[in-house]
């Protein structure tokens, strides 16, 4: 097996315009919300939103040649969208109608919101974090919570994710997309915007 071929799928899968969603899919598997009615209204807004909106903004500043890459924007490529996230994210939160009925999912996504801000406002110093790892990072901080929140074993669970962070990294680098300094940095806003914020309700 040829790693070198598999580690930049890790990029593709774990973008950042899918860590809300698998997030909010953790969640529903490990909490005892489960596949209901509150859940499912829940999982179509995050795809809407999150998912749907951000890929058909991204294929049309693909068509006129404003990004050029799903995977490998510019510093300029990515404010944008990186606003639109933040949008998006803050859209998910305020007018969802139940999301604060779920700490643990409110508090996930504004942890987004804080990582998407940051990463707008790093834009501006001409510093290119990496998404990917804020994104990743993300979503190991939220498992870890979870494990904190629900009392539940998922010692396996998080062990997958710190896997995956790895991996992701790797793809990174593989690729060439960023250095060792913009990936520790993502890798610090994302689990640092997660754990901050989850210590007002832990």
């Amino acid at each position: 097996m040829d790693l070198k071929k598999i580690l930049p799928s890790f990029s593709y899968i774990f973008h950042p315009i899918f860590v809300t969603f698998y997030g909010v899919l953790l969640y529903i598997w490990l909490s005892d919300l489960g596949l209901n009615a509150l859940s499912l209204v829940l999982l179509i807004q995050v795809v809407i939103l999150t998912m749907l909106l951000p890929l058909s903004i991204y294929y049309l500043l693909k068509a006129t040649g404003y990004i050029k890459s799903f995977t490998e924007a510019t510093i300029n490529e990515r404010k944008f969208p990186i606003l639109l996230q933040a949008l998006f994210l803050l859209l998910l939160i305020k007018f969802s109608g139940f999301i604060e009925d779920l700490p643990a999912i409110y508090f996930f996504l504004l942890g987004g919101l804080t990582s998407s801000i940051i990463a707008f406002i790093l834009t501006f110093i001409n510093f290119k974090v990496s998404l990917h790892m804020i994104g990743v990072n993300s979503l190991l901080a939220f498992t870890v919570s979870l494990y904190v929140y629900l009392n539940v074993p998922i010692i396996p669970v998080v062990a997958l994710m710190i896997l995956i962070v790895g991996s992701v990294a790797s793809s990174r680098l593989y690729m060439k997309s960023h250095n060792y300094i913009e990936l520790l940095t993502g890798s610090m806003i994302g689990l640092l915007s997660q754990i901050i914020l989850w210590q007002f309700y832990l």
